[in-house]
């Protein structure tokens, strides 16, 4: 049988590129509800696309979710725990349940060839000029919880309760979640019995889903060391104690800390993503700058490896007559994901009735992190989806020559958005909707 993509170059034409769309995606999935919304959340999906804030910085991005949700109907609340946006559809007796999407980009250069790729450069909050793009796949999530909302609020028949949709800022950062729950997430507006999220990649394929109960992803440290020496001429090193050399033997011996201290088939990461220090060849520094990031499922794991961490800083700079001791800093820090296990299995019948069975797999924890897990710390059940974005054809070539695809956060990620945003638009009403279904549930 020829692929759609094969039928498509055979043929060409624009109402064969619509066939070929539906034959790459679930049959179920081309709704007349989905298909009504969809150009206009593609619409929106370029335009968000070409116009990325980084975190923090989202206003443009807030105030279109914003004006968008409130055109439907929502109740809408800006400035939440920064730039949030809070949109709320009350709807008659029933549960609570809260969708949320992301608002943040990345600062990453985008270097897709896409016609409506990203072209903005900005300073950051430090100063400096970067490139700012959508490399993980936000503005796909913020168009589809747009036309799901939009489709939830002319439906109101089908469903009963109160639909909480919110646009969360510095997802990056793993900032936004617990900002906006300080600033009264769950007092100022109804708190939801469930929270739901989703998340594209190219791990699956458009058109399918992945489901997992129990654990997600994994905590997340941020940790900066700073190694303090004594400065010196770089041709007279006995006169000095150099940082530099300290930063490299830490670097070294950070990495037995997986390799020989943690128990095997414990999952941990320690990764030292950049090394700061000095100024001039023959100038040895003050001191040196390293930037780690730890990654872990378990919360016994996690205190054995960051206080390793610590340890061997402090030996390190002992070893070397460091003049003091290292100054390490924890930041930036998010719990692991937890999929509740009964809701994981309610809104796995959900998705299959919805995609059929075949489209919805079982997937394994991903060591990646985000804070979603700041809403479900609050003692309430959540459920977060993996939602398939590679070209079919791409994802199975890749599978043949045992390589991958550009993953998210890398400059060349560019989601299939059809099927992909097809795909979550139904996810999410089939979800919704099983929940909030009338008559209880």
């Amino acid at each position: 049988m020829l692929s759609a993509r094969h039928l498509l170059h055979s043929v060409g034409g624009l109402t064969l590129a619509f066939l070929a769309a539906s034959l790459v995606r679930p049959a179920s999935a081309a709704t007349a509800e989905v298909d009504a919304a969809y150009p206009k959340a593609y619409a929106l999906y370029v335009d968000l696309h070409e116009h990325p804030e980084l975190s923090g910085y989202e206003t443009r991005t807030a105030a279109k979710l914003a004006g968008e949700l409130r055109a439907l109907g929502y109740a809408v609340t800006e400035h939440v725990g920064g730039t949030g946006v809070v949109a709320v559809l009350k709807n008659g007796p029933g549960k609570t349940v809260m969708l949320r999407t992301e608002l943040d980009a990345l600062p990453v250069e985008e270097k897709t060839g896409l016609q409506y790729a990203s072209r903005v450069h900005v300073r950051d909050a430090a100063g400096r000029e970067v490139s700012v793009g959508h490399m993980c796949g936000h503005d796909l999530h913020i168009s589809a919880l747009v036309a799901t909302a939009g489709i939830m609020a002319r439906s109101r028949g089908s469903w009963h309760g109160t639909l909480m949709l919110i646009g969360q800022p510095a997802e990056e950062t793993i900032a936004g979640a617990k900002a906006m729950v300080s600033d009264g997430l769950f007092t100022r507006f109804p708190r939801p019995d469930v929270v739901l999220a989703l998340h594209v990649g190219n791990e699956l394929p458009a058109g399918k889903v992945g489901v997992l109960a129990g654990i997600y992803d994994s905590n997340a440290d941020s940790v900066r060391i700073t190694i303090h020496g004594k400065g010196g001429h770089g041709s007279a090193p006995h006169t000095a104690v150099d940082p530099i050399v300290i930063a490299a033997r830490t670097v070294l011996a950070l990495q037995t800390i997986v390799s020989r201290e943690v128990k095997p088939g414990e999952f941990a990461v320690v990764t030292v993503g950049y090394i700061n220090a000095g100024t001039k060849n023959n100038i040895i520094p003050d001191q040196a700058e390293l930037g780690l990031t730890v990654r872990t499922y378990k919360a016994d794991v996690r205190k054995q490896v960051l206080d390793a961490i610590v340890r061997i800083a402090d030996a390190e700079g002992q070893a070397a007559g460091a003049p003091r001791t290292p100054t390490i800093e924890r930041y930036e820090t998010t719990d692991a994901v937890y999929n509740d296990p009964a809701l994981t299995q309610r809104m796995r019948a959900a998705l299959e009735g919805a995609l059929e069975k075949e489209n919805v797999m079982t997937e394994e924890p991903i060591t990646a992190s985000e804070d979603f897990s700041a809403f479900v710390e609050q003692g309430i059940p959540g459920f977060y989806l993996s939602l398939g974005g590679a070209d079919p054809e791409k994802y199975e070539a890749a599978v043949a020559a045992g390589t991958q695809l550009p993953s998210n956060h890398s400059s060349l990620f560019a989601p299939d958005v059809d099927p992909a945003m097809r795909t979550a638009i139904t996810a999410e009403l089939a979800m919704l909707r099983d929940l909030l279904k009338a008559g209880g549930g």
